[in-house]
């Protein structure tokens, strides 16, 4: 029997072969497709004891320089053909989506796009810097000093390296750390369970385009190894749900990417022109298969709750899985069948509490987790809820899910809750300066803006720039 493939750790850029292995299987077919290095706490706390060494060989490089290696890795990672671990297998771009495909859920022309957003990051990676900065001159950031509209200003790392603890829903977010390559901060990763070749695949094209290996670790390990690299990383990123997420809440050197409870928001001014608005609201909820923070969770209208619920469940509702390789596809597999089964149970659940409906059993025609090919898929759901209390009316699932609330536009941001993202559909003055003033806004779309549009020099979560480094007073004699 041919051996599998194996993916070794990365340690400081160099492989890791683990006697302590795992296969990462088809999520269809159940078919082992790649054997990978598992590593342990001790290992990582004993590399990052030199983390101070891989910041090191960054700094050789001027920020221009690793904007330039962005670049290049983009196209690389786009388009090339890169090493997959340490025993001389190569992955092309069509190689590298079609098995993240088969050990994710997402179907190809998901994966092609997402593929296309990170590689729109990477070269257009100073226009990303600048946002993120705020016109800094990147020349300050190789001499830690320098003048900006006539004033002296410094700045300071807050760490010597990145941690970060993926998730595997959606390759894109990987696109949220790739600023900190260009300022000069390795980056430490543990890689989501299904979804190691993203990261792995940025970190080859990084390597190729000449980028220092130092720059990167990649620690494919266990809830330990985790725990230990949110820890002693001085700044990390963890993605998760909200049991997983809410033990960092407070915790200032740990960014938290967990759940965007993102929302829809009618105004009393344009509700009557609702039905202009439904393409929208249905794309910001199915877009991407419904994997995103940014996807829309809520709709909330001042009037015609039920009709508007009932026009996005008849667009949405019978949309069905296709295969993976159709470029219609909308629906993404679920490599966890736990959770597609947990997703599936909740919804169940709490549709026996009174005050809720599901308006898409009607257009969908049979259940909502269904098989195909051996795989495991959620059809959309739209909820028609009567308030804020049911406990359906702001949550969030990694499938095509929305609830449809109706509030008076007075009453809606003493309503809907920290959002990750909201688009408003008015023209209203008042409630417009309302929106603008409200704490519990990430990002804030004015007008019919789907809440999937992303904007790269405007973080939509935290400010990576903000993030690594801190400014300090400065005069020099």
């Amino acid at each position: 029997m041919t051996p599998l493939p194996h993916i070794p750790a990365l340690r400081r850029g160099r492989p890791y072969e683990s006697l302590d292995q795992i296969n990462i299987v088809d999520h269809r077919t159940g078919t082992p497709l790649v054997s990978i290095s598992q590593v342990n706490a001790g290992i990582i706390r004993k590399d990052l004891a030199r983390i101070g060494e891989s910041r090191a060989a960054l700094k050789k490089f001027t920020t221009a320089q690793l904007i330039e290696i962005s670049a290049q890795a983009g196209e690389l990672f786009l388009n090339g053909t890169l090493p997959l671990g340490d025993k001389g297998h190569t992955q092309s771009a069509k190689e590298y989506w079609e098995t993240l495909s088969a050990t994710s859920g997402l179907p190809h022309v998901m994966v092609r796009r997402n593929m296309a957003k990170i590689h729109h990051a990477l070269t257009n990676m100073r226009t990303i810097l600048n946002g993120l900065t705020r016109g800094l001159e990147l020349g300050i950031l190789d001499q830690g000093y320098g003048e900006q509209f006539g004033t002296p200003v410094s700045y300071y790392p807050t760490t010597q390296g990145l941690g970060l603890v993926m998730p595997s829903n959606s390759p894109a977010v990987n696109s949220l750390w790739l600023p900190a390559i260009a300022l000069k901060m390795p980056v430490i990763i543990k890689p989501g369970k299904e979804e190691p070749w993203t990261p792995l695949r940025l970190i080859q094209a990084f390597m190729a385009a000449g980028c220092p290996p130092e720059a990167f670790g990649f620690y494919p390990t266990d809830h330990e190894g985790a725990g230990e690299i949110l820890k002693s990383c001085g700044r990390a990123l963890i993605f998760g749900d909200k049991s997983t997420t809410d033990r960092y809440a407070g915790n200032p050197a740990i960014q938290i990417h967990g759940p965007g409870y993102s929302k829809i928001l009618i105004g009393e001014d344009l509700i009557e022109c609702w039905p202009d608005y439904i393409d929208l609201m249905a794309a910001s909820i199915a877009d991407n298969g419904g994997r995103s923070c940014i996807n829309a969770s809520t709709v909330v209208a001042p009037k015609y709750g039920a009709e508007i619920a009932d026009a996005l469940a008849r667009k949405l509702g019978p949309i069905t899985p296709l295969p993976a390789t159709d470029e219609n596809a909308r629906l993404s597999g679920f490599a966890n069948v736990k959770m597609a089964e947990y997703i599936d149970g909740a919804i169940e659940q709490d549709l026996k509490t009174p005050g809720a409906v599901e308006v898409t059993a009607k257009y969908r025609n049979g259940p909502r987790k269904v098989m195909l090919e051996g795989g495991i898929y959620l059809r959309p759901t739209i909820v028609l809820c009567n308030s804020f209390a049911h406990p359906l009316a702001n949550r969030e699932f990694l499938c095509p899910y929305a609830s449809m609330v109706e509030v008076p536009q007075a009453e809606m941001l003493r309503q809907i809750g920290p959002s990750l993202v909201v688009t408003a559909i008015t023209k209203d003055p008042v409630f417009t300066e309302q929106l603008l003033e409200s704490p519990l806004i990430e990002r804030l779309n004015l007008g019919p803006i789907s809440t999937m549009k992303i904007s790269w020099d405007q973080p939509h979560e935290g400010n990576m720039f903000e993030f690594l480094y801190k400014r300090r007073s400065i005069d020099r004699a």
